[in-house]
């Protein structure tokens, strides 16, 4: 959700920040904008739609500054205009700014410096805070220019509620970035006789991999040859430098048309890594040292919350099913977004887990931090080392699916679905579970790969499926007990890149509302099990076909379905209950994906979505 690439060095920053822009389209954005530092001035050039029409601008403009500031919008306060985009101006034209998150106080702020003569040209809480940062600069010391720039941007932010990740530039000091964040990433890529601040290191991996990542409420002040970082009240802090652990090529398209088809395809890598250095030398168990839980403290666990939102909450969904069944731990899940408003009551015992892709997610984030000040350990799963909420946990496990770039989760899904499936197996183990079963299940996870292939193997015939009914605007997803988060999230796959109109649900809730819907004109998509639950998916199948809807069904190879019943089937590799769920989830996958292919939707860039909602 909105994108910020900020470049100083030797070279014209022209094509690092349209560059850099492209690499953090998939964040989601409806307008684009930069502003380089031009002989004593700022020249600023923004643009409703997409990138490609600010690159056109800028080709005909072609600023050769060293120093500038680019930014991808992602309208909050305002509609989709070229005043409301970003880099924002400051009155005087000595400051641009670029901004993610939202300042709160924004109105009373704006009062204050109107009465003060300050005007504003756009509707955002941004153009407010480039004022403010002017105005103090007007009331900083003249002669005190080394410290003038980066005081004016502490003491504003003294004064601003809300989150904010911000890169400043000045027309005083044609070299120097300023940046500053709270609850809203923002990264130092260190290249050579350049520097990058980005709020994504996507922004700057082709060119650098050393990396310094900022933590809330501190402000970097960078220039072409180095940068120092301190905090808003003022306390020096020693930079650590990072590696990033993936390459540029990793974020390539290659032969595929769409990210979403290449990170479909590279889930059984995904898996792979998800897995790999987790099983016990006897191989009847999962390990995970950076837990930082004893085995004795992993026994006294008598509740578990998960916390996350969109598709990593119906991998939570998933993980009760399993740590309930196989661990007989009490889970309980809660949308990140109102866990941390609410005043739930949670016993002394209570283990909470958070669940986020990128590691960023603002509420997911929240809610961390809100079970911390109770004083309940909070571990994490994440894809992305050196996130916030990486850094801010009190242990977790990564998931290593590599970087995810479409904006609709594929692999990142299901490398979660398959940790919390060995979660519940090394939960299990410290409990009930026997030496036998454990094994069992360890030989089903490094079967999985190999199975999710499988599948992939048949995209052509899947993709047939998707043509025939890729004209109907409604769509039902049912599925019972474990494959019920799943039906949830083929719902959410279909609508988010599609915009077709989809329900999950459980099976045997159709009759209890949902019934209603059915008709020719909306089909249902039947998730079966393999367990004795089966014959009463049947019952519902059964329910649907007698009111002419129409039936695709995902099943295990050797299910036997009544003649007539099953418009469209599609087979899976049977498995260990624990991994059907994953084995579902990629046929709904290829079915959304195709099915938005063939509507012609932009499926790795959907309307109104973003890839890290970084923002209430």
């Amino acid at each position: 959700m909105c994108g910020i690439v900020s470049y100083t060095g030797k070279r014209s920053a022209r094509q690092a920040l349209i560059d850099g822009l492209k690499r953090i389209e998939y964040r989601g954005y409806d307008s684009a904008g930069i502003a380089t530092h031009e002989k004593d001035t700022l020249q600023v050039i923004r643009k409703p739609g997409r990138i490609e029409v600010l690159a056109e601008e800028v080709d005909k403009v072609e600023p050769e500054g060293t120093l500038g500031i680019a930014h991808t919008r992602w309208a909050t306060h305002g509609e989709v205009t070229e005043a409301n985009a970003h880099p924002h101006l400051s009155n005087n034209g000595k400051f641009a700014l670029v901004h993610n998150g939202i300042i709160e106080n924004y109105v009373t702020i704006k009062k204050f410096l109107e009465s003060e003569g300050y005007t504003f040209s756009s509707e955002t809480d941004s153009e407010v805070l480039v004022n403010l940062i002017s105005y103090h600069y007007d009331k900083e010391p003249k002669n005190d220019k080394n410290n003038r720039f980066c005081e004016s941007i502490r003491k504003s932010l003294l004064h601003v509620e809300g989150t904010y990740g911000i890169v400043v530039i000045c027309d005083d000091y044609p070299n120097d970035l300023v940046g500053a964040r709270k609850s809203s990433p923002l990264i130092l890529g260190i290249g050579k006789d350049e520097k990058i601040l980005a709020s994504d290191v996507s922004a700057f991996v082709k060119r650098t991999q050393d990396v310094v990542y900022l933590r809330d409420g501190e402000i970097i002040h960078v220039t072409e040859d180095d940068f120092s970082i301190t905090t808003v009240t003022q306390k020096d802090v020693t930079a650590v430098i990072e590696k990033i652990e993936w390459k540029a090529e990793d974020a390539e398209l290659g032969s595929f048309k769409h990210f979403m088809e290449k990170e479909i395809f590279e889930q059984p890598t995904a898996l792979e890594n998800a897995m790999r250095g987790h099983f016990s030398e006897d191989a009847t168990t999962a390990i995970f040292g950076g837990l930082n839980m004893s085995a004795q403290e992993l026994r006294q666990v008598d509740r578990i919350i998960f916390c996350a939102c969109g598709t990593a909450w119906h991998a939570c969904l998933t993980a009760e099913y399993l740590i309930e069944r196989y661990a007989r731990i009490p889970v309980e899940v809660e949308y990140a977004s109102e866990f941390r408003y609410r005043n739930a009551p949670l016993d002394k015992n209570t283990l909470v887990f958070v669940v986020s892709q990128s590691g960023e997610t603002l509420d997911t984030l929240a809610a961390l931090r809100e079970s911390q000040r109770k004083g309940y350990r909070t571990l994490a799963i994440n894809n992305v080392v050196g996130s916030t909420i990486a850094r801010e946990s009190d242990g977790g496990i990564y998931q290593h699916a590599g970087p995810e770039i479409g904006v609709a989760s594929t692999k990142a899904f299901t490398s979660q679905l398959v940790i919390v499936a060995m979660l519940a197996l090394y939960l299990g183990r410290m409990r009930d579970m026997s030496l036998g079963d454990g094994s069992q299940f360890v030989n089903a996870l490094k079967q999985l790969p190999e199975q999710v292939h499988q599948i992939l193997e048949k995209s052509h015939y899947i993709q047939e499926i998707a043509q025939k009914y890729a004209h109907h605007e409604d769509f039902l997803f049912l599925g019972r007990q474990i494959l019920f988060p799943i039906a949830l999230e083929g719902a959410l796959k279909l609508k988010e890149i599609s915009y077709i109109h989809a329900e999950g649900y459980p099976a045997a809730e159709l009759k209890h509302g949902p019934i209603a819907l059915i008709s020719p004109k909306c089909p249902s998509v039947f998730l079966t099990n393999q367990e004795s639950i089966f014959n009463k998916t049947l019952a519902n199948m059964q329910e649907v076909k007698a009111r002419k809807g129409e039936i695709l069904a995902i099943a295990a190879a050797g299910r036997i379905f009544p003649e007539g019943l099953v418009d469209d089937l599609i087979i899976v590799p049977p498995a260990h209950a624990a991994l059907q769920p994953i084995l579902a989830t990629i046929p709904v996958q290829l079915l959304s994906y195709y099915i938005a292919v063939e509507r012609g939707c932009d499926v790795d860039k959907p309307r109104n979505l973003a890839k890290s909602v970084t923002v209430e």
